[in-house]
């Protein structure tokens, strides 16, 4: 491989790559720049992936890219796909002086250095976990992978590597252990494809690290109206097979719980957590804590000249206090606009990260849409209606509003997202009366 000129080298190929060199390039910086990714293809969608990635009538599962061949073009950025970064080495002026890639193509010297490596997903340490049928969901092939076992059509159908479904449909066990937003995603595309679904929950509420116990319980009670059972409390201690089929390995069959309920298994998706890949920091000698790689509020790291952005890094929020230190958040929001504050350092032009941290999920025909971090809530107030499924929590602490957990109800999310921008709060006794708009209730904190 021809080594294209040193300059800025972009160690990951997601969103927040994207969004890094997209803004660079709007700040002026014209330095040469190479974007490294391990996977096949250009830097993608991963929201669809759990939905509309799965489903036939969607047509062919490809992965919708981030930018177009020619916009890669107009940046004059090189991307290098299918290749893995296996080491990093600075050269002799340290952090300031540069350094070299090694690669699976190769060498790539640089002079200025991003890691955008993102986060992989935790494996279920339990026996049996290792079985054909057993799929986590982080990346366009473990979509594939999946997209393939929920319209496979036999048993015996279901391999390793999937299966075409060449003998028409039938209904399939699917269960789902960890009832994050990837778990409740797929729980309900897989029900919307006619399966029998089980999710099963270790603590005991879904999405309870993210959420108020109030949209806990309202997403418990959707998924099971729709015909999801949902086991909260419960832990998976091993996973059996099915027996060998046709020649074939052994798949997934049985998922046993701690409780010794035995639940019958097709497929078993696991979304468990993710882990932030920070193999490469350390050998840079970078600060790396259990939740990333350390950042601060301009996306610096350690060395003073390093920057890393998105699933990777662990760094102030200035929406946080109160309820801890530094976050690691996940999301397609939080990696473009957290990446937007490393290009600008990089460029010299620094912008401090201050975005107000939002999410979305789309499960079923629900639409959830979360603006600030409800965490450490104090007073939580319902407006609308949770039993016609529209509806917003307002989340206060400490008498401020700090979150909006919204379903079906976008004008309130884009007030509170809005508002959270300026500094604005409310009346914790007002905000119910969905009959007034909620931008007119918020005023200066």
């Amino acid at each position: 491989m021809a080594s294209p000129p040193p300059g800025i080298l972009v160690v990951g190929a997601g969103q927040a790559a994207v969004s890094l060199v997209t803004h660079l390039r709007e700040l002026g910086d014209d330095s040469p720049v190479t974007v490294v990714g391990d996977e096949a293809h250009p830097p993608y969608e991963r929201p669809p992936l759990s939905k509309a990635h799965l489903h036939p009538a969607s047509g062919p599962p490809l992965p919708l890219p981030l930018l177009s061949p020619q916009r890669w073009r107009e940046l004059d950025v090189h991307l290098l796909t299918g290749t893995t970064v296996t080491d990093l080495t600075r050269g002799a002026g340290g952090a300031g002086g540069g350094g070299v890639a090694t690669t699976t193509a190769g060498p790539l010297p640089f002079e200025r250095l991003a890691l955008v490596t993102g986060a992989e997903a935790r494996r279920l340490d339990v026996p049996g976990s290792d079985l054909p049928g057993v799929v986590t969901l982080r990346s366009v092939k473990d979509a594939d992978a999946l997209a393939a076992r929920l319209r496979s059509v036999a048993a015996d159908d279901v391999d390793t590597d999937g299966i075409d479904g060449s003998h028409g449909p039938r209904d399939l066990d699917v269960v789902v252990v960890g009832g994050g937003f990837i778990g409740l995603e797929v729980a309900a595309t897989a029900r919307d494809l006619g399966h029998r679904v089980t999710v099963v929950e270790v603590t005991d509420r879904l999405l309870g690290r993210a959420v108020t116990p109030q949209l806990s319980g309202f997403f418990a009670l959707a998924h099971d109206r729709r015909g999801v059972r949902v086991l909260l409390g419960r832990r998976v201690v091993s996973l059996e097979s099915a027996g060998p089929t046709g020649g074939r390995p052994s798949r997934v069959g049985t998922v046993v719980l701690d409780d010794g309920e035995r639940l019958t298994a097709d497929v078993v998706v696991t979304g468990v957590g993710a882990r932030p890949r920070t193999a490469l920091a350390t050998a840079l000698g970078l600060e790396v804590a259990a939740g990333g790689v350390v950042v601060d509020e301009h996306a610096v790291a350690s060395d003073g000249s390093t920057v890393a952005a998105g699933d990777c890094a662990l760094g102030p929020n200035p929406f946080s206090r109160g309820v801890g230190g530094p976050l690691r958040l996940e999301s397609v929001a939080h990696a473009v606009d957290q990446a937007r504050a490393a290009a600008a350092t990089l460029a010299g032009r620094p912008e401090a990260y201050r975005a107000v941290p939002w999410f979305w999920s789309d499960q079923f025909d629900l639409h959830l849409q979360i603006s600030g971090l409800p965490h450490g809530a104090d007073r939580v107030v319902v407006r609308g209606d949770p039993a016609a499924e529209a509806f917003s929590l307002l989340a206060f602490r400490d008498g401020l509003l700090v979150a909006a957990e919204c379903v079906g109800r976008p004008a309130d999310h884009v007030a509170v997202k809005r508002g959270l921008e300026k500094g604005l709060t409310a009346d914790p006794d007002a905000v119910a009366d969905a009959d007034v708009p909620l931008r007119r209730l918020l005023r200066p904190a």
